[in-house]
C-alpha cells in the first residue's frame, strides 16, 4: 500500500467515525478543505462514492460502510501494535482518546485535568462528550465512561464512583398546590418531569422498590429532556415531580429547602460510573496513569501493594 493510499483511508475512517468533516479534520491536523480533497481523491481512485454529504451531516454510502467495516479492524490492530510497542518502554506519552458521559466529564475528569497534565505533560487528552453510548472500539477510543448497567459487553470495567441513590423531589410550591404522593401509583395524578435516554431516545420508566416489591411507572408531564440541568431547573420552578440522581445540585437544593423529597421509602439505587476498555488490549501506560488520576491515586502504588485501578478485584467484565 502506498503512503498516499494509507493517508486517504485513514482520513476516510476518521470522517466516518466522527460523522463530521470538521471534527475529523481537527483530529487529523488538517484543514477541512484539505480533508475534503483527500476524500475526493480516494473516491476518484476507487470510482465509488463513499460518503453522502449535506450541509449538516455526513454518513457513509453502502459502499462506504462496507469499506469502513473492512479497514476499521486493521487500523485498530495497528493502533494496538503501536500501543504495545510504546508500553514496553514504559513511556507515558501519546494521545489518549476518552469517550465519556457529560456528567462524568464535569464531575470527575475536569477537576483533575491540571493534576494529570502536570504529572504527564507528554500525554494529549482527547475527551469526547457522548451521552449516546457510542461503540468505543468502532470509534477507536482508548476507553469510555458510562453508568455501570449500560456498559458494553466484553470489557474491563473500573469503578469510579459508588452507586447513587435516586431521589423523587418537587418544589414546596408544587407540593402545596398538588399534595404529597403516598405511593408510586399516586404519580399518575401528578405532573412529572420525564427523562429521555440519549442515543436510544427511550423515555425512562421510573423504578421503585419497597420491601422486595418492585415497580416501574410510566409517568406523564409537560416536560421531557435528556439534560440533567434542564430537568432540575424545571423541578425548581415548580413544573412537577422529578426523579433524579442524588447529585450536588439536587442535594444543595434539598438542603436549602428549594426541593422536597417525596416517596423516599420507595427510592432505588442506581449503579455508579465506570471507566471501561476493550479487554483484548493491554492498557497503555497513559491509560493506566489516567485511571489512577481519576481514582485520586498515585501512578506508582506503595511497595508490596497491587495497583487498584487495573488489577483485580477492581477490574470486572461487563456490568457490575
Amino acid at each position: 500500500m502506498r503512503g498516499s493510499d494509507f493517508a486517504e483511508l485513514k482520513a476516510f475512517a476518521a470522517v466516518v467515525e466522527r460523522a463530521s468533516f470538521a471534527r475529523a479534520a481537527e483530529h487529523l491536523g488538517l484543514s477541512p478543505s484539505a480533508l475534503s480533497q483527500t476524500i475526493r481523491q480516494l473516491e476518484t481512485r476507487l470510482a465509488a462514492r463513499l460518503l453522502n454529504r449535506t450541509t449538516r451531516s455526513v454518513a457513509p454510502t453502502p459502499a462506504g460502510s462496507r469499506l469502513h467495516e473492512r479497514i476499521a479492524p486493521m487500523f485498530l490492530e495497528m493502533d494496538a501494535a503501536v500501543a504495545e510497542a510504546v508500553a514496553t518502554t514504559g513511556q507515558t506519552a501519546g494521545t489518549l482518546r476518552i469517550n465519556t458521559l457529560g456528567i462524568a466529564a464535569k464531575k470527575i475528569i475536569a477537576p483533575r485535568l491540571g493534576r494529570f497534565h502536570r504529572a504527564h505533560p507528554d500525554v494529549t487528552l482527547d475527551i469526547v462528550i457522548d451521552d449516546g453510548l457510542s461503540d468505543i472500539v468502532a470509534g477507536r477510543f482508548d476507553a469510555g465512561i458510562r453508568v455501570g448497567q449500560r456498559l458494553e459487553k466484553d470489557m474491563i470495567a473500573v469503578r469510579l464512583t459508588p452507586d447513587v441513590k435516586m431521589l423523587a423531589v418537587a418544589s414546596p410550591s408544587y407540593l402545596a398546590r398538588h399534595g404529597l404522593p403516598s405511593t408510586p401509583g399516586d404519580l399518575h395524578r401528578h405532573a412529572c418531569i420525564n427523562w429521555r435516554f440519549p442515543g436510544s431516545g427511550r423515555i425512562y420508566r421510573w423504578e421503585f422498590e419497597k420491601k422486595g416489591r418492585k415497580l416501574e411507572i410510566a409517568v406523564q408531564g409537560s416536560l421531557i429532556s435528556n439534560q440533567q440541568d434542564v430537568v432540575v431547573e424545571a423541578a425548581l420552578q415548580g413544573l412537577g415531580i422529578l426523579y433524579a440522581y442524588d447529585d450536588d445540585r439536587v442535594a444543595e437544593a434539598i438542603a436549602r429547602g428549594q426541593l422536597t423529597r417525596v416517596l423516599s421509602d420507595w427510592s432505588v439505587t442506581s449503579p455508579g460510573l465506570y471507566l471501561y476498555y476493550a479487554d483484548r488490549r493491554h492498557p497503555r501506560p497513559a491509560l493506566r496513569a489516567f485511571i489512577e488520576c481519576l481514582l485520586d491515586r498515585d501512578e506508582v502504588a506503595p511497595k508490596g501493594r497491587k495497583k487498584a485501578c487495573v488489577d483485580a478485584p477492581c477490574a470486572q467484565r461487563g456490568a457490575p
